[in-house]
């Protein structure tokens, strides 16, 4: 078989494909590791991700966040990264076939970057260049690996000039073009592969800011966190946590990168209908009578049942106290927190002056908050969605109303307010296993956030509510754990769980979505007894 016969139609549009991939994937390494330098806040894929999320309309955000949980931001890496290399593959097959085609596509793409980076709040003069930087990458690359493209099939197509015995020696031996195309491309693949490797530990890692974390020590809180109750942590198997680990607690925000903010230079300033302004860092806060509360906080998302919800350890300033030194005037009745990427949440004013313990924290299970988490300081308000106040990597308090200002979900279909509402679940047993015939453990966990719980039910098949055993609560503003041992034989049940809270109000049967303000209905799951 010779080079010509080897060279079959289609095959310079597949390698030509390929080609497009390689080089967008090179264009968005390079994009990542330029960012780096001159843009650590804010990178072209950090960008384009951002505003997908802002644009996605509010049900689908909650259709992706009930399908994918906490890994909703891989999700969307991932489906960025199959779109562009579809479109990437697309732009080598056009320019493959005529000059210049797959280059505005290339061009267009760093463009839709650029103006992506445009509407980031971490956005500088220097960020704006990368994406354009990046496109002109992948322009040069892709032009490179087509010219090789093309001479290879030049060279493979020209009449036999050398005797049947040269020929048969280059039919296993590949001329010249050949060699230097394949060469290239798979460097070109090496390289992109590594780098894209370095770059997403680069940035992912946001190893400086990390260590410099790990060098904090937190102070000796003014007024420790109460004992927890003897008997509050139920050992029944498969029960969520009293305390979630850090590493296990939910995780739910619009940041597609965590952002690496430096203790050092971070700053939070108390603006707006304010006596005075006032700007703080976290020595100045380390340095305050910081106070240690268990607290539960719950994402608005969280449907009947679900999991993005977590009890933990807060250190933090009473954001009141800070409030106070500024001053806030007549007639203001929220407060817009702003995250360091342009989140905001409206909190009632009321909500943060108050006699609650509603914390600027800096500490989360006895260590400095994780990056993850809002490193170096977040709002932890206890009652409240997390919609509403629990802003991460918190750069700004606007004391406004909410007549002036609306914040991030409110202008996406969100109610203005969100209260937690009070709601249950059922850990164990857990869902799609089977049990033993006789006696079965059911056991989960029930909150109603600053308001408390009193009591717990179960019941089989939707006949009478039975009582459940409630273990004593750390606080009002903690969810409780609750167990109950039902005689069950072998067959199929239905289960539910109800709460009520310390007012004598039961929990709502009615189902309702989490949009605009929060799910309701009682959790049910279904048991098979096996004999």
């Amino acid at each position: 078989m010779n080079i010509a016969q080897q060279d079959r139609p289609g095959r310079g549009q597949r390698w030509a494909a390929a080609s497009g991939i390689v080089a967008a994937g090179f264009a968005a390494g390079a994009g990542e590791l330029l960012a780096g330098i001159v843009s650590p806040s804010v990178s072209p894929v950090t960008a384009v991700g951002g505003a997908v999320i802002d644009a996605v309309p509010g049900p689908v955000k909650d259709w992706a966040i009930s399908l994918f949980g906490t890994g909703d931001k891989a999700a969307l890496l991932v489906s960025m990264g199959l779109v562009m290399a579809a479109v990437a593959a697309s732009a080598g097959v056009l320019e493959y076939r005529r000059r210049f085609v797959g280059f505005a596509i290339f061009a267009a793409m760093g463009l839709i970057g650029f103006f992506s980076v445009l509407t980031r709040a971490q956005m500088t003069v220097g960020a704006t260049f990368v994406p354009l930087m990046a496109a002109a990458v992948g322009i040069a690359i892709l032009r490179m690996l087509l010219l090789l493209l093309k001479k290879k099939e030049a060279d493979a197509a020209a009449p036999a000039r050398a005797a049947d015995a040269q020929v048969a020696v280059d039919a296993v031996r590949p001329p010249a073009s050949r060699r230097r195309f394949l060469q290239a491309f798979w460097i070109t693949t090496a390289v992109t592969a590594v780098g894209g490797t370095f770059a997403a530990l680069w940035r992912g890692a946001s190893a400086a800011v990390a260590e410099r974390r790990a060098g904090i020590t937190l102070p000796v809180p003014a007024s420790p966190a109460p004992a927890i109750p003897t008997g509050a942590a139920l050992t029944v198997p498969g029960i969520t946590p009293l305390v979630v680990p850090n590493d296990d607690f939910y995780r739910i925000d619009t940041a597609l990168s965590v952002p690496a903010l430096d203790p050092d230079t971070w700053r939070l300033r108390v603006t707006g209908m304010v006596e005075r302004e006032v700007e703080v860092d976290l020595a100045t806060i380390l340095a305050k009578p910081l106070l240690e509360r268990h607290v539960t906080i719950a994402c608005v998302s969280n449907n009947v049942g679900g999991d993005l919800i977590g009890n933990a350890k807060w250190l933090g300033w009473p954001i009141r106290e800070l409030l106070a030194e500024a001053g806030p005037l007549d007639g203001a009745d929220m407060v817009l927190s702003r995250s360091s990427d342009g989140w905001t949440a409206g909190t009632p004013l009321s909500s943060l002056t108050d006699d609650r313990d509603a914390l600027l924290a800096v500490g989360m299970n006895g260590e400095p908050l994780p990056l993850e988490h809002g490193f170096p300081a977040r709002l932890i308000v206890p009652g409240l969605f997390g919609y509403v106040s629990a802003t991460k990597w918190v750069v700004e308090l606007k004391v406004t109303r909410f007549s002036d200002d609306v914040a991030y979900w409110t202008t996406r279909g969100w109610s203005e307010r969100g209260p937690v509402k009070l709601s249950s679940r059922i850990d164990v047993p857990a869902l799609r296993k089977s049990v033993s015939a006789g006696t079965v453990a059911v056991a989960g966990v029930a909150w109603s956030q600053h308001t408390g719980v009193s009591a717990v039910d179960v019941r089989i098949n939707r006949g009478d509510w039975q009582p459940a055993e409630l273990a004593p609560a750390i606080s009002k503003d903690t969810w409780v754990q609750w167990q109950a041992s039902l005689d069950l034989s072998p067959g199929s049940y239905e289960l539910q769980v109800r709460a009520t809270d310390r007012n004598g109000v039961q929990q709502v049967e009615e189902t309702a979505p989490v949009v605009p303000d929060g799910s309701t209905g009682f959790h049910t799951i279904t048991v098979d007894v096996q004999q």
